[in-house]
This record gives structure tokens, sequence and C-alpha cells, in this order.
């Protein structure tokens, strides 16, 4: 989007589109008002707006890091390291929307240290929180009555020798440390919420949430604009499916060349065990049965591999991490790769501004980054395995990929000269109702399965209710006319947090959609599989979301 600073102003002037949604805002239609957010209902002509200042302090940096995960701080501290060792002044600053670094983390988490040993040689003698290495590794394909086990042979995606189980949270939280003893600035609790451009389209940066906006969309007494944060680099490193990333692949048509990315969500309970029962170091993967019951999810995952890569730079900026997505499925790993992806980011983007040639710049594009990571192990990593999620794409399903997988990728290592294809959008795969069984779960028996919000309660996660949904509809009418009426509702089941719920009108027949936006768990699914794809997830204001330990 471009940045504009908005003035009290009348409608004069303004587009087409912009009068409609505000003659839709203030209209007495049929359809229940929803999406109060400015980002669909624009604050221009919105006379509660009228003498509200908007603003913006900025602030100026080298490179500028959104999100700080696993990748954001990894390019971070790679970049400060080159800096102390060639003697250069540079200002890092890193914006992250969890109000603690960490706490919007959550991953199994079976870490290969590769990237770690990379970034830092010494990481044991720091301290760093890997402290149980892999011991054993079982693997099985459960049917309702029985248990196959599938022997785990070195070289399979699953062998997880020298890798170590860690609480990818308290990781990234050492991370931040280790960056901040570097000199680079972390500021949690800020979310990015807008693209900031020059006038030539190249982006200038992130500019941080308004905080004080009551749910209705008015200002509050307590209102104040976020600011802007210009640098001449900016990385983006949200995670999976993040909500400016998106736009970025709108504006610079960067998935021209690859395919739709495809995903996965991620399920993950924490249970304590008895002491006799627990076996440190062990992994046990299962496949089959019970995939086909509804559980307790909390994260999105890109599964698309290599095809689903996007352009990795633009004018200005890059994208790292779980953002372009190079999670390697068979080994249901990512964070290495999403660290060694925003590592050499990092050193293409020192170099591109140590260039002379730059010096008066604006802005750079890290062009190089494009073909160093082609050149590194994570992109040979990621193109030995890239038929297998593709695979499951078959008549057989399940058996049908694995058979594939144990063909083509233990014994030919993914040296098949062919790519297969995914075949399009999560969100169009959905069938409509008239085409679907209706399927009928077992009630939660509150011994080893719990009711929705119960398990969403153990997220710890936390939204102040007297804001603008976060959860924004592209058009209010859509969920009834359309979602309902042909899916039946399908918001309400892949949601993993309640979030969506269709109730009766209070006058007359029919239903209506409801957001709980409160009980977001900030996965994005509803984002990516909408059959209309009307849901845009953006951000919270500061420090909403789950509250993770150590997840």
């Amino acid at each position: 989007m471009a940045f504009v600073r908005f003035r009290p102003a009348l409608l004069a002037g303004r587009t087409l589109h912009h009068i409609a949604k505000i003659r839709r805002w203030f209209s007495n239609d049929a359809v229940p008002r929803i999406t109060t957010h400015y980002s669909v209902v624009p604050r221009e002509g919105d006379p509660r707006w009228t003498d509200v200042d908007m603003e913006r302090y900025a602030d100026e940096a080298d490179v500028v890091i959104v999100g700080g995960g696993p990748a954001g701080l990894s390019a971070s501290i790679r970049l400060m390291q080159l800096a102390q060792e060639q003697e250069k002044e540079i200002r890092v600053m890193v914006v992250e929307k969890a109000a603690d670094i960490g706490c919007h983390t959550l991953s199994g988490a079976c870490l290969e240290p590769r990237a770690l040993q990379e970034l830092f040689p010494d990481w044991e003698e720091r301290g760093a929180p890997l402290n149980t290495p892999v011991t054993a590794d079982k693997f099985a394909l459960l049917t309702e009555r029985r248990r196959i086990d599938i022997p785990i042979l070195p070289g399979m995606p699953m062998h997880n020798h020298g890798n170590y189980i860690v609480r990818l949270g308290h990781l990234v939280r050492w991370l931040g440390e280790q960056a901040e003893e570097l000199g680079v600035e972390i500021y949690p609790g800020t979310p990015a919420s807008e693209v900031l451009y020059h006038e030539d389209g190249s982006v200038a940066g992130i500019a941080t949430s308004d905080v004080g906006i009551s749910k209705d969309g008015s200002p509050k007494d307590s209102f104040a604009r976020g600011m802007e944060l210009r640098a001449k680099c900016t990385i983006f490193a949200e995670g999976c499916h993040g909500h400016l990333a998106k736009q970025l692949f709108t504006k610079f048509n960067l998935r021209e060349k690859c395919e739709p990315q495809t995903y996965g969500i991620g399920l993950k309970e924490l249970w304590e065990i008895k002491p006799e029962n627990h076996k440190p170091g062990t992994i046990e993967h299962t496949v089959g049965w019970p995939l086909d019951k509804i559980s307790y999810g909390a994260r999105a995952l890109n599964e698309g591999g290599i095809q689903c890569i996007p352009k990795l730079t633009f004018p200005g900026g890059c994208l790292v991490g779980c953002s372009p997505g190079f999670m390697n499925v068979p080994k249901i790993k990512g964070t290495h790769n999403a660290m060694k992806s925003a590592m050499v980011a990092a050193e293409c983007i020192f170099e591109a501004l140590n260039d002379d040639g730059n010096a008066d710049a604006s802005w750079i594009e890290p062009i190089k980054y494009e073909e160093k990571i082609k050149e590194s192990w994570v992109w040979k990593e990621l193109y030995s395995v890239r038929n297998v999620r593709p695979s499951f794409h078959n008549p057989l399903g399940l058996f049908g990929g694995l058979l594939y997988t144990g063909l083509f990728y233990i014994i030919g290592r993914g040296m098949e000269p062919w790519t297969l294809k995914h075949g399009g959008t999560d969100a169009v795969r959905l069938k409509s109702a008239s085409n679907s069984k209706v399927i009928t779960y077992p009630k939660p028996d509150g011994e080893i399965s719990f009711d929705l919000l119960s398990s969403v309660a153990l997220t710890g996660t936390n939204h102040d209710h007297d804001q603008p949904a976060h959860l924004t509809l592209k058009d209010d009418s859509i969920p009834v006319d359309r979602n309902f009426a042909v899916f039946d509702g399908p918001e309400g089941r892949f949601c993993p947090a309640g979030v969506y719920e269709y109730v009766p009108l209070e006058i007359g027949d029919g239903v209506r959609l409801q957001i709980n936006a409160q009980n977001c768990i900030h996965c994005k699914t509803c984002d990516i599989k909408c059959p209309s794809q009307n849901i845009n997830w953006v951000v919270p204001e500061a420090g909403g979301g789950p509250a993770y330990d150590g997840m």
C-alpha cells in the first residue's frame, strides 16, 4: 500500500472505491457490520476522525527487521558481527509484535544446529539452551487398532542424530540477548502494520501500529499514532504468511515465477507425564490414525518447498526465513534453513551498504542474496525433497506419498529428473457442503482430549477487547451469502481457537458471523483457508496474542 499522511479532509478527490467503502459503513443496509478496521473502512471522511492529529514521528536506521524470531534475530546478529569485524558503524533495529521476545514462537522443536554453529561456533560456551541431544528416533504407522513400526535409517529425513530437542521460544529469547549484546536495538510489543514506500515505489521502511482505537473504529482519548521506521534496507522476517509480505508479493509480483504456497497446520500439546515414563532425547513420529479428528492447533506452516519460494528481493528490501518459506517438510524442520537464509541475506545487505556506489542511495536491493542462497546448502537440501510433499496428492493419498518417498527420496535422494506441482492454493481445495459428508466427532473426555476453549486458555492469549477486530473482512456480506450458504460456515472448523462462530440473528431468521478476536492465537489459518479469500489477518494493537513460554 502507498504511505499517506492522513489529514482531516472532505471526500473531494477520493476514489470511488473509498467513497463506496464509506457509504457502506454509514448506511443502514441489511448486512450486519462486522469489520471496523481502518484498512477496510477508511478514516478519511469519517467525522469521528476530523480533529485527530495523524502525524507520525519518524526514526531512521541502516536496516530495519520485521520479526524477532530465529530468522530476524539471526540477520541482525550477522549484520553486527560483520560491522564489528570490519570496524563499521551500523544501526540495526528489530520490531516484534509479541510483548516479549519468544512468546509468539511455537515449534516442535527438534533443532538441526548447523546454522547456529555457523552463527556462533562457541554457542555451548555462550549458554545456548540446547540441553537435550536426540538419543533415539521412532517412526510408526498407526491404524485405529494397531501400530506398525517403521525403521529410521541414517540418511532418512527424520533421522535426527546430532540434533537437539529444544524449546524454541527459549532459544529465540537467547538469540535476542546475543543480539542486544552486539548492539542491535530490539523493540518487542511493536507490531509493524504498514509498508512505507518512496516516491519511486521502492520500500522505505515500515510503520508501527496505532493504539487507542475503539472496537467501533473511533479514536479513544488515549489514541496515539504509530511511528515511521525508515531504512535503506528492510528485512521482512514475519514468519509463515506474513501480512506485510502478502502485500509485497502483489506490489512487486514476487510470485510470478513460482507456484502458490501450500500450508499445513502445526498441532502441539505439552503434557506433564510420570517421571518413570520420561525418556529424554527420544523422538516419536507417527502417521495415519487419528488424523481425521479435530485437535488443537497453533501455527501455520509453509509446506510448498522450493517450488513455492518467491523472488526474494525487491527495491529496498528482502524476505527471509519462513516468510518466503524454507521449511523442509520431510524433516519437519525449518528453523535451521530460516536462520541460514537470514544470515546469507545479512551478508549481502552489508556488502551493498558498504558499496561506494550506494553511499548516497536512499535504498538498496541485496540482489546477490538470491544467487547466494541458491549456492548454499539450504537450496541443495530443499531441492532434494522437492517432490515429497506434492507426491501425497495422488489417488492413494498417504500411502501413495509414503511409497513415492521411499522409492525416489530414500533410494534416489531426489535426483529424479522431474518436479511435481502442488496444483493450486489450499483455499480452492475446500469442497462445498453438498459434496461432503457430515463428520461426527467424538466429544472430548476431559482426560486425554479437551474442548477447544480449554485448550485456547492454555495459550495465555490475550487482546484488548475494545479494539477493531484484526481479523478483517473484505466484504461483510460474504460469510453468510457464500461461506455459510455454500460451505456450511467453514470458519468455525478451520480455526483452531474458536475465533469464528455463526450465531442466530437477534431479530428475524438467519445467522450472522461473530468474530471473537480476543481468542486469536495468530496462526493465520483463516487467512489461508477461507474459500472466498475474504479474510485478511492484520496485526492487532501492541502486545496482543499468545503468551507461550518456550513452546
